[in-house]
């Protein structure tokens, strides 16, 4: 009897299954995205898959990884993938753009039109570009940006930082061996973001390496090390 009551009280807290759901945004296009729904999450995160997007062709995506984590954790995920216009991928210059920002609203409207909870947004590598460019868009439609593993070198520096006005934590890896995010990139980054109201760096270090220094299986990808990234994370969503 005493488990069923557990049971019975922890119901509205679970998560249900996931689903793909193809939001119209832009005339004549959609924007697929695979949500998980909370009952009563404490925030809606969308993750931004680095690549060239394609969900189905990054399954071992840092973020696609750490996904049934956040889960667990009682958020809404909403894992975002390519639009209906760009089915080989995007491309850096698409993901910094005004139509792709357009295309991010209407998955933000899709979260707050399930819940009232925060929503925030996480990239990782090309990624980041996606979250840091809806975020200087989006402004405080959205609550907070996560940007891990960002490529300095190819796209974020294309992105209007100093035009992000919520809370931003910047992840890198020390030993990042990817060219275009070196932890180099770290400081001018963080000083570019001068409209946040918080930012923070998270630098961890360490991790495997399976193959390309650039790939998700790598130190770039926090490979072996997840556990220094996401419960850090999930404690500075909390927080802020």
């Amino acid at each position: 009897m005493r488990l069923l009551i557990v049971l019975a009280m922890l119901l509205p807290y679970v998560a249900r299954a996931e689903q793909r759901i193809d939001l119209p945004t832009r005339p004549g296009v959609t924007q697929p995205v695979y949500a998980t729904f909370a009952a009563k999450p404490a925030a809606s995160i969308l993750l931004f898959p680095g690549g060239d997007g394609i969900v189905a062709q990054v399954s071992r995506n840092f973020l696609i990884r750490i996904a049934p984590d956040l889960v667990r954790q009682g958020f809404t995920v909403l894992v975002i993938d390519t639009p209906s216009d760009h089915p080989a991928g995007m491309s850096i210059a698409f993901r910094a753009s005004a139509e792709h920002a357009l295309d991010i609203g209407a998955v933000v409207d899709l979260a707050k039109s399930r819940s009232d909870a925060p929503v925030w947004l996480i990239g990782t590598s090309r990624g980041s570009v996606s979250a840091g460019n809806a975020a200087s868009v989006l402004g405080k439609r959205i609550h907070g940006v996560i940007l891990t593993s960002s490529v300095w070198g190819q796209g974020m520096a294309g992105v209007a930082l100093e035009k992000i006005a919520v809370p931003v934590l910047v992840v890198h890896n020390r030993d990042d061996g990817c060219h275009v995010s070196p932890f180099a990139g770290v400081d001018d980054a963080m000083g570019r973001l001068t409209g946040a109201p918080v930012r923070q760096l998270l630098a961890v270090s360490g991790g495997l390496s399976k193959g390309d220094a650039c790939g998700a299986m790598s130190q770039h990808g926090y490979l072996g090390i997840e556990q220094q990234v996401v419960p850090p994370m999930v404690d500075w969503i909390r927080a802020h």
